[in-house]
């Protein structure tokens, strides 16, 4: 059976409010080498990349939850299905993950990434140099994703948080987390956000920040 080769270290501690696909936001994560993969010299050469692949474990979802082999993609408005291979969903049958992220520096066994949408904890299985000359396809199709606007919303804070992280939590909740069945003015959610539960609502399709309270 394949061992994790890393964990990641990320500001993200539940899978609610995670980026549903990467390089949408710039948070700073760590990939962190696990013995006896945690050498210098397996990253040898490794800093003249400015992206790469990681493969982890999607390892909070236990494997019998959601064995169907369609899911219903939020960007579809969970209203349409679709198979799961046609889908990002981590969901799968072996719960493995793929993400592009841009790759800031390395620090001995530790790599400092952006654009990652991973869960802390997240084992990483492979690190892969992403090559611009081969996997950058301009003219690929994209299939049911194309026409698909990006959205984002405002995001208004009601409470005080310090600058650092008041951009990083104005970046994560402009993406929307919430449930794509959930209806403007539905509840109060709640994100954990680094040592932050973050308290929020949406009024006329702007994000207010209620409540940030410090976790102890």
């Amino acid at each position: 059976m394949n061992k994790p080769i890393a964990i990641i270290h990320s500001i993200f501690k539940e899978k609610f409010s995670i980026p549903r696909q990467p390089g949408l936001i710039s948070i700073e994560s760590q990939i962190k080498l696990l013995a006896p993969y945690d050498r210098e010299e397996a990253l040898v050469g490794l800093e003249d990349f400015s992206h790469i692949w990681v493969i982890f474990s999607f390892h909070d979802i236990a494997d019998n939850e959601n064995s169907s082999l369609t899911v219903r993609p939020p960007r579809l408005g969970g209203n349409k299905k679709v198979g799961v291979f046609a889908s990002r969903s981590p969901y799968r049958p072996n719960r493995l993950g793929l993400s592009l992220v841009k790759l800031e520096r390395i620090e001995k066994n530790c790599l400092f990434i952006s654009g990652g949408d991973f869960l802390d904890g997240t084992p990483v299985y492979d690190l892969k140099p992403y090559l611009k000359e081969v996997e950058s396809i301009p003219d690929a199709r994209s299939g049911w994703t194309e026409n698909l606007e990006p959205r984002k919303l405002e995001v208004l804070f009601e409470c005080k948080v310090e600058n650092k992280w008041e951009a990083i939590i104005r970046e994560v909740l402009s993406l929307d987390p919430r449930p794509s069945y959930h209806p403007e003015g539905y509840k109060e959610y709640g994100s954990l956000l680094g040592d932050f539960d973050v308290h929020w609502i949406v009024e006329q399709n702007k994000i207010v920040v209620k409540k940030i309270i410090k976790i102890i």
